[in-house]
């Protein structure tokens, strides 16, 4: 990193203790994100829930999709009434139990622990970051926001890093409960830093004058929250079946009772479009109702949250797709010194190789499915094996260590570590040559370099013939890299610029709509991540994305100029 931008003389005194409390909150949420999926479909006979991979990716959707939807309600709430401070400690506190609370059996404790982390989030996740952004307000400290939110971010991926290890560990030497524990502890270790941290940001938590065109905490919830509310549990409870009632005449209506279909997906996926609907209006309506002066940076902060959607969508399908690639297509075998430290250390698992469970799966991409074409499990037998070549599979009995498949969530995390102080001191070089490029423009960059890593995965799926034969984890390890480049140059950035634009009073009520972007997109990942099964060639799927997120880098460089003059109005870069 230059040391410009590491010399403290440059940097709040705070930084260090937000960026810790991140870290230590990202630990937990990213450990608990990193056996979500795998803890939802493994048999309860082992622990977990027993739920159909497909249900387990629209539920995985879902989960983060509501985690980012509800920063904007409790941004809007640190705002007004709670200021910042104490919603990061509400946050955290809800946040903390809710992972305890994964530890505990049965479905109510499941649903209520996501519960306690959705709200959770919504608190402490605008407020912290909304705390980190007022530090850099000064004329000391202006010109390194962009830095600053570098380093914040890297913090949120160290702890991102690490949790994936430690996860897989206590999984493996004391069960899925000790797992979710851990998460809780490094949560509410979180607090106890920022607490510490204390006076070095106190004066950054200023309620913020209210307008008199600002919508009211209580109009706030009867025209959006609880519209909201409403339209997802229609979007839930009711079934619709609109070609009946489109191509049909008026006597073929009762199809809407007699054959029901859900408009988009599964219930969730309605629920949720549905009750996002209620949110997208009011945030449309910021613009309507803000003053002159601000009409055009909130309109340039809402397009921004438009394109960024695409780049979550195929982001986040981490945790889903990209998961399902490490442990069932890439080749985890680790053998001698490697293969003994990682079973020591409780981070591989042990397979035993029978040849029944080659045969039983001997297809590509296999898995048993129903009539209905849905995923079933019907043999307990490990399919490790299954797409291995004949001359390299080992005898009967034979006992191998697979490395535990959440270890490959800290592929990312790593990247971020590693590449942060390189992209902070390119950026760097470039300010210097004044030739740096805006806030909007690095996220579009962002969104265009993200592109190139689906095109890694296309390359991936033809180097394993279609699934035939496990590829090295060398493709997916090259797809994180790529990816986390895009990353660096869009999500840091848009915090930074969602800091830099937003009218004073409403700061953290915007990075709770850059959050609902987010939001979005994570649940669009989790749509897009069910089609996956409907593929034949399994190159369309990641080619697909690559489109997706081609044409969201087009619209970016397309409203450039505009988002750029409006940087410069307001003296700006």
């Amino acid at each position: 990193m230059d040391n410009s931008i590491a010399t403290k003389k440059k940097h709040p005194k705070g930084l260090p203790y937000l960026f810790l409390t991140e870290m230590w909150e990202r630990f937990g949420y990213y450990l608990m994100l990193g056996i979500f999926v795998l803890y939802m479909i493994e048999s309860k006979e082992k622990g977990g829930m027993g739920f159909d991979p497909k249900e387990a990716y629209s539920l995985y959707g879902t989960y983060i999709a509501l985690t980012y939807l509800t920063p904007f309600l409790g941004g809007f709430l640190a705002d007004r009434k709670l200021g910042y401070i104490n919603a990061v400690y509400i946050g955290g506190t809800l946040m903390g139990l809710g992972y305890l609370g994964f530890a505990l059996n049965g479905l109510e404790a499941f649903y209520t622990s996501m519960a306690l982390v959705i709200i959770g989030n919504g608190f402490f996740k605008p407020s912290i970051s909304t705390l980190l952004g007022n530090l850099y307000t000064t004329d000391e400290y202006k010109e390194m926001k962009d830095a600053g939110f570098n380093i914040f971010y890297m913090g949120i991926n160290i702890g991102a890093f690490i949790c994936n290890i430690i996860a897989a560990f206590m999984r493996n030497k004391f069960g899925w409960d000790a797992a979710f524990q851990t998460a809780g502890a490094g949560m509410f270790l979180g607090l106890i830093i920022f607490f510490i941290g204390m006076k070095h940001y106190k004066s950054a938590n200023i309620l913020k004058p209210v307008s008199p065109n600002d919508i009211s905490i209580v109009k706030l919830f009867s025209v959006v929250f609880l519209p909201a509310i409403i339209a997802g549990v229609i979007g839930w409870i009711y079934p619709f079946d609109f070609s009946g009632v489109i191509f049909s005449d008026p006597s073929t209506y009762g199809t809407l009772f007699s054959n029901p279909q859900n408009l988009i997906g599964s219930n969730s996926d309605d629920a949720f479009i549905f009750a996002c609907i209620p949110v997208i209006i009011f945030f449309i309506s910021l613009y309507w109702n803000a003053e002159k002066n601000d009409k055009r940076p909130v309109a340039a902060l809402l397009s921004i949250f438009a394109v960024s959607i695409m780049f979550w969508a195929v982001f986040k399908q981490n945790g889903t797709i990209l998961t399902d690639w490490a442990k069932n297509y890439t080749n985890r075998e680790v053998k001698g010194t490697l293969g003994n430290s990682a079973k020591y250390l409780s981070l591989a698992d042990t397979i035993v190789y029978k040849k029944d469970s080659v045969t039983l799966f001997d297809k590509q991409f296999a898995q048993i499915k129903n009539e209905e074409g849905l995923v079933v499990k019907t043999y307990d037998y490990p399919i490790y094996f299954r797409n291995i070549p004949e001359n390299e599979r080992p005898t009967e009995g034979t006992v191998i260590a697979t490395a535990n498949t959440e270890l490959f969530q800290s592929i990312n995390p790593f990247w971020v570590v590693a590449l942060t102080p390189l992209v902070v001191g390119f950026f760097s070089l470039l300010r210097r040559r004044g030739k740096e490029p805006s806030t909007p423009a690095k996220i579009a960059w962002g969104m265009l370099i993200s592109a190139l890593s689906c095109l890694v995965m296309v390359g991936a799926v033809y180097a394993g013939g279609q699934g035939d034969v496990k590829v090295s984890a060398v493709w997916l390890i090259a797809c994180y890299g790529v990816i986390t480049v895009g990353e660096l140059f869009l999500s840091p950035m848009g915090l930074s610029l969602v800091s830099k634009l937003s009218p004073v009073r409403i700061t953290a009520l915007m990075m709770g709509g850059f959050f609902l972007s987010t939001s979005i997109g994570n649940k669009l990942s989790g749509m897009l991540a069910k089609t996956w099964y409907n593929y034949e060639d399994k190159t369309n799927f990641f080619l697909v994305n690559f489109v997706l997120l081609l044409i969201s880098a087009s619209l970016g460089f397309v409203l450039l100029r505009w988002m750029n003059k409006i940087m410069k109005e307001k003296g700006l870069k």
